[in-house]
């Protein structure tokens, strides 16, 4: 059990703590959770003994097994592998023990030192490292290769390595998933599901957090708080207390309209049927969810594109790759004004050739890229903040792409990012990580461009920025291409799947859970093959057919009445609203056929939400029988 008792700290002059308390029994899994500069990874240095508490007690520590990942790694000539398995330190001193012994001679004593690598399974150090490294994404070869050879991102993923393998009783992860694409993210999902010590993490992935966590710690006014549950939970909790100020609930429902919004545009396909059940419950939960961010310091939105084109950017046939390397072929894709892609596919299969293709970076190696008159592309990756200029403050970098702006308009947007006060007009050498990436995404909103092109957007960003982020992009009305692997964000932004996939883009129709689905099965141990039955007879395969469609008739003539009963219900609420929108209602001499009205309207809605519920059940069965349906 750790106890920390009425603990301040402080980070230079800023007091980060203040008579905060916590327990944390063993074998929990907590997420640590705040705005940026709030202290979280402060705590984690308190708890690791790199910084001291101004006052209060911590117990329990001394006697716990710590494995905590670092932010940084020098650069090294040890093999990948290697630095990977000398995370675990018993296991490293044999293993240099034994060799200093046996380059003696002293092979009696080394004898001894072998048996106790024996009974730690030090001998399968290597394959257990290459486990690690080729679930986090490593090509086979990468153990190798000295960890010099390795650039910023792929450093932090090998720390991260060397955290999983050192034993230990508490797994200290700060942002885990920040320098992982969305198939590693699900493997490091998977192992820490399996790990059974006590872990604290800090993440702004709530996906990830609602799959790996049981309890929430919120720091909040220089307090710790603690919630049961995982990040949804907190929300929804958090949401209560809020709900009731007025402010709040305005918002609240403005959100709600955001997204019911975003839904219907794409609800009544039926090829899309999963993936908009999927929508109709995120949207469902966000009603009683969106006060909880109601106090985000963030509030930005995409400018409508002065102009436009249509299509603005295709692909036909085209051949993409390096210089005689193909990567990708026959890619045909047309982004158009609304078109919404959220792109899936394994480390290195090739989305991100596809996204630098798209914006003109590399040139096609056969097929066409043709560009509409107007486009304008806005595209964001994580080397956009390593071009910013660390002496020129995030004012300055607007007014270099826009010379003629008013400065005061450059303030109140950059506003909406929380660059404010000196935040917005000081150099920002200074700035977080988090920082940076909000003022790459601010220029990039700047500029009002009509596609969006954005490779993991939400590296470093918290819990708020990522929220308001949603929100923005629910609303434009250019074009989006997103890379993350943040599945909230993809879930919500997103309309339409492309599978990178074997050398191919093509449409992926499940959603995003059963994306998941078919990663992890992927990690798990290949299970015997079944023997093949013997191939139906002809007569066979006819009276299978037959029942197929004798099947599909009935739940066709279902889909169809449940579609007529929704335009009815459609009807009724327009010619409701309509009624309503008369002023004369809203008089005392009026006020019981306004309750009246007022709660058939609420009806009507029930009702509508049935409908869309079943209509959207009706077509997952339609699509399961079509997908069993025997060759004819």
């Amino acid at each position: 059990m750790i106890i920390l008792r009425d603990i301040a700290l402080r980070r230079g002059s800023k007091l980060l703590l203040q008579d905060a308390n916590v327990t944390i029994q063993p074998g929990q899994r907590l997420a640590l959770i705040g705005a940026n500069g709030c202290g979280k990874s402060s705590l984690f240095a308190l708890l690791v003994g790199e910084l001291g508490h101004d006052s209060g007690e911590i117990e329990g520590m001394n006697s716990l097994r710590l494995s905590h990942m670092a932010q940084e790694i020098r650069a090294t000539a040890l093999p990948a592998g290697e630095f990977v398995w000398r995370g675990d330190r018993e296991l490293a001193g044999l293993r240099d023990e034994v060799a200093a012994l046996e380059s003696a001679g002293q092979f009696d004593q080394a004898a001894r030192i072998h048996s106790l690598l024996e009974e730690i399974d030090g001998y399968s150090a290597e394959r257990r490292a290459q486990r690690l490294l080729q679930g986090l994404g490593f090509a086979e070869d990468a153990a190798a290769r000295p960890v010099s050879d390795f650039s910023g991102g792929w450093r932090i993923r090998l720390n991260l390595a060397r955290a999983l393998m050192t034993p230990s009783d508490v797994l200290l992860l700060d942002e885990p998933t920040n320098h992982l694409d969305l198939d590693a993210t699900l493997w490091l999902q998977q192992w820490l599901q399996q790990y059974p010590g006590t872990l604290l993490m800090i993440s702004h992935d709530r996906d990830f957090i609602d799959a790996t966590c049981e309890r929430v710690l919120h720091i909040e006014q220089r307090q710790l708080s603690t919630y049961k549950g995982d990040y949804s939970d907190f929300e929804r909790m958090r949401a209560e207390r809020q709900a009731n100020q007025q402010a709040n609930y305005e918002k609240q429902q403005r959100r709600i309209a955001e997204i019911d919004d975003f839904v219907r545009r794409f609800r009544y396909k039926a090829s899309k049927a999963k993936q908009a059940q999927s929508r109709l419950k995120e949207l469902e939960r966000m009603q009683a969810l969106a006060p909880a961010h109601a106090d985000s310091p963030f509030d930005f939105s995409f400018p409508a594109p002065a102009r436009s084109s249509d299509p603005l950017l295709r692909l036909d046939e085209a051949t993409l790759g390096y210089g005689s390397a193909t990567v990708l072929r026959g890619v045909n894709l047309q982004l158009r004004p609304g078109s919404r892609y959220g792109l899936l596919g394994r480390n290195g299969a090739g989305k991100s050739t596809l996204l630098k293709s798209l914006i003109g970076e590399l040139p096609l190696l056969g097929g066409s890229r043709s560009t509409g008159e107007h486009l304008g592309i806005g595209y964001f990756d994580q080397q956009q903040l390593e071009a910013l200029d660390l002496q020129a403050s995030p004012a300055l970098h607007l007014q270099r792409l826009s010379p003629t702006a008013r400065e005061q308009d450059i303030l109140n947007f950059l506003g909406g990012f929380n660059f404010r006060g000196d935040a917005a007009t000081a150099a920002i050498a200074p700035f977080s990580g988090g920082e940076k990436a909000r003022l790459a995404l601010a220029m990039v909103v700047w500029q009002k461009p009509n596609l969006l092109v954005l490779d993991e957007p939400t590296n470093h960003l918290d819990l708020d920025m990522r929220h308001a982020m949603e929100v923005a992009l629910q609303s434009y009305e250019g074009a989006l291409v997103l890379v993350s692997h943040d599945r909230h964000m993809l879930r919500n932004t997103a309309e339409e799947l492309l599978l990178v996939h074997d050398g191919r883009v093509e449409e992926y129709r499940d959603d995003l859970e059963g994306y998941e689905r078919w990663i992890l099965s992927s990690y798990k141990p290949a299970e015997k093959r079944e023997v093949a039955a013997p191939e139906s007879s002809r007569r066979e395969k006819r009276q299978q057919a037959a029942t197929q469609r004798d099947k599909l008739r009935p739940l066709q003539k279902q889909v169809s009445k449940t579609e007529a009963q929704m335009s009815e219900v459609d009807l009724a609420l327009q010619a409701l609203r309509e009624q309503l929108s008369d002023t004369a209602l809203y008089t005392e001499d009026n006020k019981q056929i306004l309750a009246e009205l007022l709660k058939r309207e609420g009806e009507l809605k029930t009702r509508a939400a049935e409908l869309d519920e079943l209509w959207l059940e009706q077509q997952q069965q339609l699509e399961e029988l079509a997908q069993t349906r025997p060759d004819e």
